[in-house]
């Protein structure tokens, strides 16, 4: 994809990210919306429909809503900075019918970033690691010591904010 890019001023190649970002975004929000107002419409049809149906109904237990309830509509922007994540919590978003313009004006800063972060690095992140996957040792190395301090952090924050919850009398 970078060679795709190449030879492009920089904001030329910035708002082509931009709008990206911003149309799949809309596309999963409305693809969550669709599917809930479907889902809800009538209860009839064949098994899988209402099996459909009664999980919707339940959606709350979704990860991307947990997400979406605990952080509320600042899980949008940030979504846009996860990988694995995004596309759930936009869904999800569109499930639990965030309306629309505040899924919109929550939206611009996180497609924001990602433009900015894919138009900079992102895509030398992700040679890295294709390189590493495909055999370079120097680059494997560094991906796995790079995975390796963020495991460590994690595991801190996971762990102090653990501490914390128990402090305060919360579940752990």
């Amino acid at each position: 994809m970078e060679e795709f890019l190449a030879g492009y001023p920089f904001w030329a190649v910035w708002l082509f990210l931009y709008l990206g970002a911003t149309l799949r975004g809309q596309a999963t929000y409305w693809l969550g919306r669709a599917t809930m107002s479907g889902a809800m419409r009538t209860d009839r049809g064949p098994g899988w429909w209402r099996r459909t149906r009664v999980r919707l109904a339940g959606i709350e237990a979704g990860p991307g809503h947990r997400v979406l309830r605990q952080a509320g509509l600042f899980a949008i922007p940030l979504a846009y900075l996860t990988v694995g994540m995004q596309s759930a919590i936009i869904f999800a978003s569109g499930l639990i019918t965030t309306p629309w313009p505040h899924f919109s004006l929550a939206q611009i800063p996180g497609a924001m970033a990602w433009a900015t972060i894919y138009g900079t690095i992102g895509f030398a992140a992700w040679t890295a690691v294709i390189r590493a996957l495909a055999g370079d040792w120097r680059v494997m190395i560094g991906v796995l010591a790079f995975a390796g301090v963020a495991g460590l952090v994690w595991r801190r924050v996971r762990a102090r904010s653990r501490e914390v919850l128990v402090e305060e009398g919360g579940r752990a």
